[in-house]
């Protein structure tokens, strides 16, 4: 029987070892994944953050041609929904990671725009594959 794939001429393997060598470029790059859930346990995206200098990189894959990465302030409050974006950029998955990935460097020195009282915290694991944000106290 013939697959789905072999009548629409699509290389499933190509696709997925290309999904694969860049989201081995991101984690090369420190990124770290989580994959938030829906209420029955499903994934509903897959997204990769990583904290440097004054900022946060995060990109969320939703498909290979569903994807956003942002750069915000560190001490931005919700990373996946952020007030102050100092970078963004929407597409497909080479060329929305590859953009990114040449962003410069920002040192731990550098100011970036800041919000007095910025939350600071981090996310966790929750139950059933959801992570959650965790504020720092004072």
């Amino acid at each position: 029987m013939t697959s789905p794939a072999e009548l629409s001429g699509i290389d499933e393997t190509a696709e997925a070892r290309e999904v694969e060598e860049v989201l081995g470029r991101l984690i090369g790059h420190g990124y770290r994944f989580v994959h938030p859930r829906d209420d029955s346990g499903e994934i509903m995206t897959i997204v990769g953050v990583r904290a440097h200098g004054a900022v946060v990189d995060v990109v969320r894959l939703d498909a290979e041609d569903a994807v956003n990465a942002t750069r915000m302030p560190v001490d931005e409050a919700d990373i996946l929904a952020p007030r102050t974006v100092l970078w963004s950029r929407d597409g497909a998955l080479a060329d929305v990671v590859d953009a990114l990935l040449e962003l410069p460097e920002v040192p731990e020195e550098t100011s970036a725009p800041r919000r007095s009282g910025g939350a600071r915290g981090c996310w966790v694991p929750g139950t059933r594959g959801r992570a959650k944000w965790l504020a720092a106290t004072p």
